[in-house]
């Protein structure tokens, strides 16, 4: 079976020479002639590849070419065809993210991963927590606060000490970051259906930004996150290598 191949590299040297390889042996149409999209690079490329092709119909198939890539398969120039056929497709919902800052300008974000909130200078955070509405923490002091997906949970969510979630869990994990108080809180397990609300207490003493899969927002006072359902990215994966067995296997090394 011929497939018609869009080829995404990021700008390392290895991505580069791998494109440049790829494309004279399989061709490379755009993208939106694709029916599938090869991305070459690691995890960062890879989400900003999503982030790109969102609306369009071909799924993304990566190929490591930088450091861990847990998203993506393993670099081989051979028998690239044959592995898309045999590919594995998952599906998985982002999150929305709308920050708020002093001046009531509103910055929108889409994260595969994660949102996060961080500390902007030398103090610590001071953030109060709403669920649906309803004030569950008042006062969090921290370094920040993050929501992630179950396709995030193993990144900055999993350093910050949070839950892995298994794929197609309906819940995200709201993990604290070096918490000061409440000293021991690490977090919750939420449902995927809720709004999570962020209030910066002292924002001009505690400056606080808000980030969303590598895009920035500085000095919030609110940031509220919610799952995105009617948006959906699908990502291929060798069979037996998918994100399922890549989450089981990384809570035991």
């Amino acid at each position: 079976m011929s497939k018609k191949i869009a080829f995404a590299a990021s700008r390392s040297a290895q991505a580069q020479e791998a494109i440049a390889a790829l494309a004279r042996r399989y061709g490379n149409v755009p993208e939106r002639e694709a029916d599938v999209i090869v991305a070459l690079g690691g995890d960062g490329h890879m989400l900003r590849t999503l982030h790109r092709t969102q609306e369009l119909d071909a799924p993304v198939y990566g190929m490591n070419c930088g450091t861990i890539g847990f998203l993506m398969n393993e670099y081989a120039e051979e028998g690239l065809v044959d592995r898309l056929v045999a590919a594995e497709r998952e599906d998985i919902n982002p999150l929305a993210m709308t920050a708020t800052r002093a001046d009531g300008s509103e910055e929108r974000h889409l994260a595969i991963n994660e949102v996060s909130l961080l500390r902007q200078g030398p103090q610590a955070a001071k953030l109060s927590i709403s669920v649906d509405g309803r004030v569950r923490m008042e006062e969090l002091v921290c370094d920040g606060a993050l929501v992630a997906t179950p396709a995030g949970s193993t990144a900055y969510n999993y350093s910050a000490h949070g839950p892995i979630l298994p794929i197609g869990a309906d819940v995200l994990a709201l993990t604290a970051m070096s918490a000061f108080r409440p000293r021991r809180w690490r977090g919750a397990l939420l449902p995927k259906t809720v709004t999570v609300r962020f209030d910066v207490l002292e924002p001009d003493k505690r400056p606080v930004m808000a980030d969303s899969d590598g895009q920035s927002v500085r000095d919030v006072l609110k940031v509220e996150v919610r799952s995105a359902p009617s948006i959906s990215h699908s990502i291929l994966f060798d069979p037996g290598h998918g994100l399922q067995e890549r989450l089981i296997r990384e809570q035991f090394v």
